[in-house]
């Protein structure tokens, strides 16, 4: 029976990991998951904010043990897996929200910028896929959850390298997903718009912000809701984002008229 025809997946008491899980979408996540009584493993670096969000989860009534780490750290991911097969006897929903990006012409600075976003963007959740993978496929009916962007649809001036490394989670999700469906496991892309989020705080180095602003962000509460909605319908890739999704289909049906708008930008 094709996957049109299955029932929607139940969310109810998951055991899931949430890499940036102190705030903005991961946080809205965990808040989200806690209402469908999820035990969760939340991963960020900043300790305190992810004690926060522990609470908040906690307050909700459900479980939530936290691991505190850059997810680059190949022993801070062990360490999450650990966790949630410990604590919880396995691992039903990973996903990868941790993200930073950086400001300015490409041109203008060196290549460590690059290699720093490839790194939290691109290495860090295709390897934290890999070393989940016997935990996944050991439950029924998992799935993984790449959190990309409309700029891995479109790329813009201003944030070439994130544009850059979400264009890989993207292409990376498309060709694994039948590997993981294979082995039950499924793989939604969420690529949000503009989002209000503390994410321009995380920028790893600032050169001048892209001049069209933060215009039609939307709250992360909203991506959250649109993220668990499309798991539960077993969707592959949601835009949770009116702005985002009228870019990204501009640039599908009318890639020069987006080219002329974007091309005074640079």
């Amino acid at each position: 029976m094709g996957s049109f025809f299955r029932p929607r997946r139940r969310l109810t008491g998951t055991r899931v990991i949430i890499t940036g899980a102190s705030s903005g979408i991961g946080r809205s996540l965990a808040i989200e998951l806690a209402a469908c009584d999820a035990r969760q493993v939340l991963m960020a670096r900043d300790a305190a904010k992810l004690q926060d969000t522990a609470a908040a989860v906690a307050e909700r009534g459900s479980q939530a043990v936290v691991v505190a780490g850059d997810v680059t750290d190949a022993g801070v991911r062990a360490e999450a897996l650990r966790r949630a097969s410990e604590a919880y006897g396995g691992l039903d929903l990973l996903v990868n929200n941790a993200g930073v990006g950086a400001y300015g012409r490409f041109v203008e600075v060196g290549p460590d910028r690059l290699r720093r976003l490839a790194e939290v963007n691109l290495v860090a959740p295709g390897e934290f896929i890999r070393e989940a993978t016997p935990l996944l496929r050991a439950a029924d009916d998992t799935a993984v959850v790449n959190i990309g962007s409309i700029l891995g649809c479109r790329g813009l001036p201003f944030s070439s390298e994130y544009c850059a490394t979400k264009f890989a989670l993207h292409g990376l999700s498309e060709s694994i997903r039948p590997e993981l469906a294979r082995l039950g496991v499924g793989l939604l892309v969420v690529a949000p718009g503009t989002t209000a989020t503390g994410f321009k705080d995380n920028v790893v180095d600032n050169r001048g912000k892209p001049p069209w602003g933060r215009r039609g962000s939307v709250p992360p509460e909203r991506v959250a809701r649109a993220t668990l909605a499309a798991l539960r319908r077993r969707r592959r890739f949601i835009i949770p984002n009116t702005q985002g999704w009228a870019m990204v289909t501009a640039n599908r049906f009318a890639p020069w008229l987006l080219d002329r708008v974007i091309d005074r930008y640079g």
